[in-house]
């Protein structure tokens, strides 16, 4: 398909980024393998007061690698890891892929029935889990082609003394205790590195072509599909990712790890750029506002890769302005629609760079974003990156749309997927000509920047009007009351959909359903303007922050079955 690109983006590019980027045929775990040998006594890693060099990362990985060749694994062979953010996870990662291993990285928090999908669809012959939800495994082991389970727990790693304190936290609350019987095919971490060789291994892997990753999209739109990523795929990603952040100092960076590694956003711009950049990760199992606000002081953190909510909730913890945040100097926000509110509270409580990105999970993730120091329009996503190719055609015609004018977004370039696992007939819905249709409806202005309308299937239609959630959504994060909100279409009988309003307010704060509608009113068209307002002590959510649009869609669609139920 000839689109007739212009690139007009380009025009914007400083001097210090390149339009086109050569970039290393390497695998990831080369990079691992290269600091270690170049700077093995530099830190890659803090955890909870715990720090390990590159060296000591390498080492364990080796190991760990070692160990799964011991039990069987060949290049190609799935290890799935369901751990949160700790030096397992670290480990873990560059271990399988120095066996030749495929990683599919699992939620934590995923229940059995969503755990056994991606065990059976992946194929999957080793996990690596924490404790904590070994019973859930053991649950659908049966269902599963796993022949070994490694397990391991948060102590592990914990530096003195809270590995021993551990313990005793664990007898009070029994809901961190689980009993395992370790045997010939449920292994300890700690005991399968112990007993595992330091050598290298020699499997060859080209990175074009060899899968580094199998990670699962969300499933709220049906069936969870594996993206297949190549260890090129993730290495542009990651490389583009370092181009772009021009200025930063590279090899002396402090990275917040608060997103979490299984999601492909977290791998990228926090683990794999770590790594690859030689900057130290300061690693956080989940998120909390107490917790990310010491790190950020203590650990002086420069990078802080996040999602709009965690922004949200720094802004309005009530003790924020106690901790000095000058030390950040660049955010990298994605996964969900950043408010323009938002990026100019952050920016001026630290005194950094908040931009937003755009992504998919099928591009590595990253594809889009605004420049750091640079112009910054108000709304937009930014610019493509290096050797990126964006286009929009229009819903109307097919054809490539002209600036301003809405259509769905289609990508080229190095960071998109090979296809999905063992779905080519899904694989060839999601390419045209060589193109990625992302399912995400936007526009470009005359200048080159990009705008996110709302995904295709988010769009609401209300008596023939096409209404994005997204601008009504900012909208109402300029109301000085609202902590988060996000608009969904409702079953309407008179216009088939019509605009509702979840918000949570800030505390201390109070807000009227009519003082909103007065509000909206002001900025909104009346067709835009919610017809209903639901307030919530909080909303549903992904590990990544990512407000479950849909789950809130399925709750009304309840609602509106009982109704008919008591009506008939």
């Amino acid at each position: 398909m000839d689109t007739g690109l212009l690139r007009p983006w380009l025009a914007h590019y400083p001097e210090d980024i390149p339009k086109n980027i050569n970039y290393d045929d390497k695998s990831l775990q080369d990079y691992l393998r290269e600091g270690a040998l170049e700077e093995p006594n530099k830190t890659l890693l803090h955890f909870m007061g715990k720090e390990m060099t590159f060296h000591e990362v390498y080492e364990s990985a080796l190991r760990f690698a070692n160990g799964l060749q011991n039990l069987g694994i060949e290049k190609g062979d799935r290890v799935a890891i369901m751990l949160a953010n700790t030096p397992q996870s670290v480990i873990g990662y560059y271990g399988a892929l120095m066996a030749g291993a495929i990683v599919v990285r699992t939620n934590p928090l995923y229940v059995e029935r969503e755990l056994e999908h991606q065990l059976v669809d992946s194929g999957a012959k080793i996990i690596l889990c924490l404790d904590l939800v070994y019973p859930r495994v053991m649950s659908v082991l049966d269902k599963s082609k796993l022949e070994h389970i490694i397990v391991t727990q948060v102590k592990d790693y914990l530096p003195f003394p809270k590995n021993l304190i551990y313990p005793f936290i664990q007898k009070k609350n029994t809901s961190l205790k689980v009993e395992i019987t370790y045997n010939a095919t449920t292994h300890s971490f700690t005991e399968l590195l112990k007993g595992s060789s330091t050598r290298p291994l020699s499997v060859s892997i080209d990175p074009k072509e060899d899968l580094a990753l199998l990670q699962y999209t969300g499933g709220t739109t049906g069936v969870a599909k594996g993206v297949m990523l190549t260890h090129y795929n993730l290495v542009a990603n990651t490389t583009q990712c370092m181009k772009w952040m021009h200025k930063i100092d590279h090899g002396n960076e402090v990275i917040l790890c608060a997103l979490p590694f299984f999601h492909v956003y977290g791998m990228t711009v926090g683990m794999n750029f770590s790594v690859m950049d030689r900057s130290k990760m300061v690693i956080l199992p989940r998120f909390d506002t107490k917790q990310t606000l010491q790190a950020i002081e203590k650990q002086r953190v420069s990078i802080f890769p996040g999602a709009p909510t965690m922004y949200i909730g720094l802004i309005n913890d009530p003790k924020v302005t106690n901790y000095n945040l000058s030390s950040v100097n660049v955010c990298i926000s994605g996964s969900a629609p950043l408010p323009v509110e938002v990026q100019h509270q952050f920016e001026e409580l630290t005194g950094g760079k908040l931009s937003e990105g755009f992504g998919l999970t099928e591009a590595s993730p990253v594809t889009h974003f605004n420049l750091m120091w640079g112009k910054r329009p108000s709304g937009s996503i930014g610019l493509p990156w290096p050797d990126t190719d964006v286009a929009v055609l229009s819903a109307e015609t097919g054809e490539v749309a002209k600036s301003g004018e809405v259509g769905e977004l289609i990508i080229k370039g190095p960071q998109v997927m090979k296809g999905y696992w063992k779905r080519p007939e899904e694989t060839d819905a999601v390419f045209m000509n060589g193109w990625l249709l992302t399912g995400d409806m936007g526009y470009m202005d005359e200048d080159g920047f990009f705008y996110i309308v709302d995904r295709k299937k988010d769009m609401i239609i209300a008596g023939g009007f096409n209404i994005y959630p997204r601008e009504i959504e900012e909208i109402l994060y300029e109301h000085e009351a609202i902590q988060e909100a996000v608009a969904v279409g409702v079953p309407d009988p008179y216009r088939g959909e019509t605009v509702k309003a979840f918000i949570v307010k800030k505390e201390g704060h109070e807000v009227t359903e009519k003082e909103l509608n007065a509000f909206c009113r002001k900025s909104l068209s009346a067709y835009k303007v919610p017809r209903v307002y639901e307030f919530r002590k909080e909303l549903p959510k992904t590990m990544v922050g990512k407000v479950l649009r849909r789950a809130l869609i399925e709750e009304e669609k309840e609602k509106e079955k009982e109704k008919k139920k008591i009506v008939n």
